[in-house]
């Protein structure tokens, strides 16, 4: 059957190369629901790229199984530009929790372009009375089975909470909610001790003094939160970081010259300081743009990444 395959890819490919593109909208497809980063940062970029593109950008949230469900949807499609995914990190990060994953993350689909990364931040109630990371990470092993939220199994959230857990040795118990919409909601509530979470939706906490930013899970501090330490200099975690990128990819087999074009269309996008400074800023976005090989890379080498800290936490596929 691989035949037949390869042949449909190469006659759709054969058939947008005659038609001008885009012919017709484009869907813009996003595994997650409303209320994470994941759904502004798809309608930031199908909003320019339908202006630059002269045809509709409809973006499409469809969830479930921690993103896995929109992005097989994806890789089903037709491979002539007119099904996008907004993809995450966790696009490498699910085949983790699957014995058989829905879709292969680097041949099922070409990389477009890394679109933006948003922090993801260490996050308590200040009622908690902890200060720092170091405290925090006493108090956890003064407390066995401290509670932390996440956005659901195989999220960036949970996977964060998980090297820490192994790189501190603390035990910790994982409270998955239905979307990253429901973390601020239990940190504010003191449901949970603590959420490694997406820095966006917790800012105005931070400024109303109601959370606390103790560390930033990524390679690098945040200019938002400029006096906060990332989690593996405050911890003293060397080596510790979860860096949560955007990024477009497109079905297997899309035609180079698509590709190439919504390569531009999103770098021009990315680096339209108009668009940094009312778009990508208030929500916490970092825009960052780049080849299809670079984006490539990353995913390759995130892959392993994740894959290892899948396999120290022990969590098993399903």
């Amino acid at each position: 059957m691989h035949w037949i395959t390869v042949f449909v890819a190469m006659l759709v490919s054969s058939i947008a190369a005659a038609q001008p593109y885009p012919s017709k909208p484009i869907r813009f497809v996003v595994g997650f629901p409303p209320g994470g980063s994941a759904d502004p940062t798809a309608r930031i970029v199908g909003a320019a790229l339908s202006e630059q593109l002269g045809q509709p950008v409809v973006v499409e949230n469809r969830p479930g199984a921690g993103n896995s469900i929109g992005t097989a949807y994806v890789a089903s499609q037709a491979p002539d530009g007119h099904t996008l995914l907004l993809a995450s990190v966790a696009h490498v990060i699910n085949v983790n929790f699957f014995a058989k994953p829905p879709y292969d993350p680097i041949k099922g689909f070409e990389p477009v372009s890394l679109v933006a990364t948003i922090p993801f931040v260490l996050t308590v109630n200040s009622a908690l009375g902890v200060n720092s990371l170091k405290e925090l990470i006493a108090l956890l092993r003064s407390k066995p089975g401290a509670a932390y939220a996440t956005a659901g199994i195989g999220s960036s959230h949970h996977l964060g909470a998980e090297l820490l857990k192994t790189m501190t040795g603390v035990q910790l118990t994982h409270v998955p909610y239905k979307g990253a919409g429901g973390i601020v909601p239990a940190l504010l509530a003191n449901e949970v001790t603590f959420s490694i979470a997406a820095i966006n939706s917790l800012l105005p906490h931070f400024k109303s003094g109601k959370l606390r930013a103790l560390a930033v899970a990524g390679s690098e501090r945040t200019p938002l939160l400029p006096d906060v330490p990332t989690i593996a200099d405050a911890g003293g975690l060397p080596g510790y970081s979860i860096d949560v990128w955007f990024g477009v990819l497109a079905p297997a087999g899309t035609p180079r010259a698509i590709v190439d074009r919504l390569n531009t269309e999103i770098n021009a996008i990315v680096h339209d300081p108009n668009v940094v400074r009312d778009r990508f800023v208030p929500v916490g976005l970092s825009p960052v743009g780049s080849t299809p090989e670079r984006f490539m890379e990353v995913m390759k080498s995130d892959l392993a990444k994740y894959a290892r800290i899948a396999k120290n936490a022990n969590i098993k596929p399903e």
